[in-house]
């Protein structure tokens, strides 16, 4: 009887072992989860921006030109 009650409690313990190392996994994969989500959230944030500066950037060539431009019709 002693040593059915040792297997048992042996299995339990594996079980209960088991849970825990389960729940922990799942906590882990849910913050792993939410960080990708994040990541993903600022790559767009970061990838609008850098179309915003190229935008701008253009502007600012187009403007420049357009002065250069002004300024070689002042040397004619």
């Amino acid at each position: 009887m002693s040593t059915e009650t040792e297997t048992l409690n042996g299995l339990e313990d594996r079980i209960v072992k088991a849970v825990q190392t389960v729940s922990r996994l799942r906590q882990e994969r849910d913050a792993a989860v939410k960080e990708l989500e994040d990541a993903k959230t600022e790559v767009a944030m970061v990838n609008e921006e850098l179309e915003t500066l190229r935008a701008e950037r253009s502007q600012v060539r187009s403007r420049i030109e357009k002065l250069l431009g002004q300024i070689d019709q002042l040397s004619l």
